[in-house]
């Protein structure tokens, strides 16, 4: 028994070489997995730290940076008009609308109700009927705001049958009230601000802060007194936006006459008289307008965007870009192949026995200025950038033409990106439009160039033209 004992307890401290492997292979499958997926990090990690990191860029469309963003200050020919007399007050006109001279503005009477009675004529009555057929004809519920510019029409065509405009006079009576006509044609608005009498020459650089503007509205219900603001009468459609401008912003438009404005209130836009003016000592844009005057009558101060970055391609950063070498070949040694079209070229070969017909990848056209002949009456003489993998320097190429010889050597350059959507780096060339410090606009229809949502490599010089990357 105790000889027994002692063997097994022998082979549990010593075990032979079978028990060895037995060992091995009834380790826990869970600790087997972990250890594979912890090798596959570490080899994965150690081929991310000894690669180069390729980065990729989506190609996208627009300008080359976006237009740069203004508050303007608007003057304008304004004239501020006061009560004649006391009283309650009636308008007749809508604020914001244009009214001829002579037209009603509005009416004051010594109390809130005033009624008055005058008979039209059938004429009168039928021109009127015919301004509301119209009115309901065109009634459109979006724009409702229209409703009320055709009430003080209305109104004011029914106080003209009725005689209140024959009077040469500013302020005549009518029905127990006194109608004040307007002395000019003009764009009505019932409010002040200060800015009324003000002119570029006149404008201080505390103007400018909006945080001490104040506009005061004139409309009420309440009585008025002779001599009160009762409305403001734009009297021109020509005006001007001032903009501030930094010392950097002024030497960029320096040499501008004219500039296409933006306005961000209704994103219409207009092009104006542009020059510099100078307001206590610093730099302001001053931009003339002839017309557009009655859409911000209401506004002293307007959001702008200058329209200046006018070129738009495909943008993409410098970076990306990369040259490339072409053989350059004159377009009367090209050949056009009968049963595909494919522009080519005959190469000949070596023991000038015969001749093989070529069709490389021609990355781009010129024309060739320095040929004295044309390659027939109608199309010029040009040179074609031919992809060099298909030739080898010194080829010789037979003109169909008139069997004449071209040995090739000529090299041109391209400018262009490496395009990646399928995984590898392949050539495409582009034209640059505009650039600046980061980023270059290119043309969109380029012969073998980019499109909008491409991917392309960023980083340029860590990649070589077909390397495969993913």
């Amino acid at each position: 028994m105790p000889d027994k004992y002692n063997k097994r307890k022998y082979r549990e401290e010593h075990p032979g070489f079978l028990a060895k492997i037995k060992n091995i292979f009834s380790l826990n499958i869970g600790t087997m997995l972990f250890g594979a997926l912890f090798i596959y990090m570490a080899f994965s990690v150690i081929l991310y730290l000894t690669s180069s990191n390729i980065e990729s860029y989506l190609v996208i469309a627009g300008p080359l940076s976006r237009n740069e963003t203004y508050t303007g200050l608007a003057i304008r020919e304004e004239s501020v008009h006061k009560a004649e007399s006391s009283g309650y007050i009636s308008y007749y006109t809508r604020e914001g609308t244009k009214i001829n001279a002579n037209g009603v503005v509005y009416g004051i009477s010594s109390s809130k109700s005033t009624s008055g009675s005058s008979d039209l004529s059938s004429e009168e009555l039928s021109a009127i009927r015919s301004q509301m057929l119209s009115f309901s004809r065109g009634f459109n519920s979006s724009k409702f705001n229209n409703t009320y510019s055709f009430k003080y029409n209305l109104e004011g065509s029914i106080l003209q049958y009725s005689g209140v405009t024959e009077d040469g006079s500013s302020v005549v009576s009518y029905g127990g009230q006194t109608l004040s006509k307007a002395e000019q044609d003009g764009i009505v608005l019932y409010s002040t601000d200060g800015y009324e009498n003000k002119t570029v020459d006149s404008l201080t650089s505390a103007d400018f802060e909006q945080n001490s503007y104040h506009e005061t509205d004139l409309k009420t219900q309440a009585s008025v007194s002779a001599g009160d603001n009762l409305y403001t009468l734009i009297t021109d459609e020509r005006w001007s936006l001032i903009i501030p401008l930094s010392e950097k912003q002024a030497v960029k438009l320096a040499d501008r006459s004219s500039v296409r404005v933006k306005f961000l209130k209704d994103d219409m836009t207009q092009t104006g008289d542009f020059s510099i003016v100078e307001i206590d000592g610093s730099k302001y844009g001053k931009i003339d307008f002839n017309k557009g005057v009655i859409r911000y009558a209401s506004d002293r101060f307007l959001e702008i965007e200058l329209v200046t970055n006018t070129v738009t391609g495909l943008k993409i950063p410098l970076s990306s870009i990369v040259t490339k070498e072409f053989y350059l070949i004159p377009s009367k040694y090209a050949t056009t192949r009968e049963d595909t079209q494919e522009i080519g070229f005959m190469v000949e070969d070596k023991n000038k026995s015969s001749q093989t017909f070529v069709s490389p990848s021609i990355y781009d056209q010129v024309t060739d200025s320095s040929a004295a002949d044309q390659t027939d009456d109608k199309e010029q003489a040009s040179i074609y950038y031919v992809d060099k993998k298909s030739f080898k320097e010194g080829d010789v190429i037979i003109s169909p033409k008139d069997q004449s010889r071209y040995v090739i050597s000529d090299i041109g350059v391209l400018e262009g990106v490496y395009c990646i959507n399928q995984g590898y780096a392949v050539f495409r060339r582009i034209e640059i439009l505009d650039q600046n410090e980061e980023y270059a606009i290119i043309g969109k229809d380029t012969t073998y160039g980019l499109s909008r949502y491409d991917h392309i490599v960023r980083n340029a010089d860590k990649v070589n033209e077909e390397e495969i990357l993913y």
